[in-house]
């Protein structure tokens, strides 16, 4: 074998390793190519999942919070007019005391007082009550700032009855709320 046809088979040789190497590394280049479009489509798809996630879950929050702040509103709103509205029983109270029933009512709240704590006892009542009391034989000891109604306290002061308006309606303000709220809904 000559040294020229030694170089030849050289020469090829190394053109049919390069000619390998290059259709390897296209081979490989597409191969990675494939991979990477691949991660790059299922990183769009999971980035674009979580967006719509984090979107949907921004868009419900801010959906609550309109609903938490109407219902402020409205609670808001339905406190001042259950202001109002015991605002408005007061003042009716007060014509109410005016009136020759609420004389009545006078009495038989002095007469439930001695059923409760004894036939002897101590009215408190507003100044301008005194005299119903003249002709059922209690005794009216003190003076007091009310609406109306009276307090009755046993001789010896160990037991107290309030029945003045405020005192009625504060124990029975829960009530009254609901029915106040049960014409609202």
């Amino acid at each position: 074998m000559s040294i020229g046809t030694f170089l030849e088979e050289i020469e090829e040789n190394k053109k049919k390793k390069i000619k390998d190497l290059s259709d390897r590394l296209s081979k490989d280049k597409a191969a990675l190519q494939s991979k990477a479009d691949l991660a790059i489509k299922d990183a769009k798809a999971h980035y674009s999942m979580e967006a719509t996630t984090r979107s949907e879950q921004e868009s419900i929050r801010i959906i609550e919070g309109a609903k938490l702040q109407a219902k402020k509103v409205i609670f808001e709103a339905v406190n001042v007019k259950m202001d109002s509205i015991f605002a408005q029983i007061m003042t009716e109270i007060g014509i109410y005391t005016k009136t020759p029933e609420y004389q009545n009512t006078l009495k038989k709240m002095a007469l439930t007082a001695q059923k409760s704590l004894g036939r002897n006892v101590g009215i408190g009542c507003r100044e301008q009550d005194r005299s119903s009391f003249n002709d059922l034989g209690v005794n009216v000891t003190k003076t007091i700032s009310s609406i109306g109604g009276l307090i009755a306290e046993n001789m010896d002061k160990t037991r107290e009855l309030d029945l003045t308006f405020e005192e009625l309606l504060r124990i029975h303000e829960d009530e009254i709320r609901a029915t106040i709220m049960e014409a609202f809904v």
